[in-house]
């Protein structure tokens, strides 16, 4: 279990300015990540070192994207103006989580623009939308040197994650204590004044320390 990806959904601007907007302030461009046909969302990533990157996320006009949950979840913060959407946790092995949230989980996929294809699966979506404090899931089918990570830079990583939540609520849904995931990473929790969830993540880059 470990921190996978930080999920920030696109601005009224559209995906493709929000990630101009905020590569701009990192000094470093984001990749186009493709569709996910399945959810009816599409991304854009940039890499970042220890095997974590950042998502920015927008919904499509497209059915799929009202059905989904992760749709729903993409299109509602966008809809708030855009923002941190949430944060992603990688597992081995998903079907232990199946069982405790007794449900399957959603298989995901897209395309980048050279034609490869990612495939994972994908749970606790509902968790995030009613709680968005907590994370949701994936256990990645891709090999390994196709994550989104691959390639990165050591000069650009997550120095800090600042977090309105409560570790122990959030250890109660992981299974196990909010540190193993977040081992590698600086965690500042605070107590949520309105909705609790992601207030910043802070990235060490070239130029210094960036918080968004």
């Amino acid at each position: 279990m470990r921190l996978d990806h930080l999920s920030y959904a696109a601005g009224p601007d559209g995906l493709a300015s929000t990630a101009q907007r905020i590569g701009g302030l990192l000094g470093r461009e984001f990749s186009d990540g493709g569709v996910h046909p399945r959810f009816g969302t599409r991304n854009m990533t940039l890499a970042l070192d220890g095997g974590t990157y950042l998502e920015i996320v927008e919904a499509l006009d497209h059915p799929a994207s009202d059905k989904a949950p992760f749709g729903q979840a993409v299109r509602a913060r966008s809809a708030l103006g855009g923002g941190w959407l949430g944060w992603v946790v990688a597992v081995p092995d998903i079907t232990p989580l199946e069982e405790r949230l007794g449900r399957h989980a959603a298989q995901g996929n897209r395309h980048r623009p050279d034609g490869t294809e990612l495939r994972w699966k994908q749970i606790g979506v509902n968790g995030l939308i009613s709680d968005p404090q907590l994370p949701f899931f994936v256990q990645w089918e891709s090999p390994t040197e196709l994550h989104p990570s691959a390639g990165a830079s050591p000069d650009w990583s997550l120095a800090c994650l600042e977090i309105a939540g409560d570790p122990q609520r959030v250890s109660e849904w992981l299974g196990q204590s909010v540190d193993a995931p977040l081992e590698d990473v600086k965690v500042d929790w605070v107590a949520p004044h309105g909705t609790p969830g992601i207030i910043a993540a802070q990235i060490a880059t070239p130029n210094g320390l960036v918080r968004l």
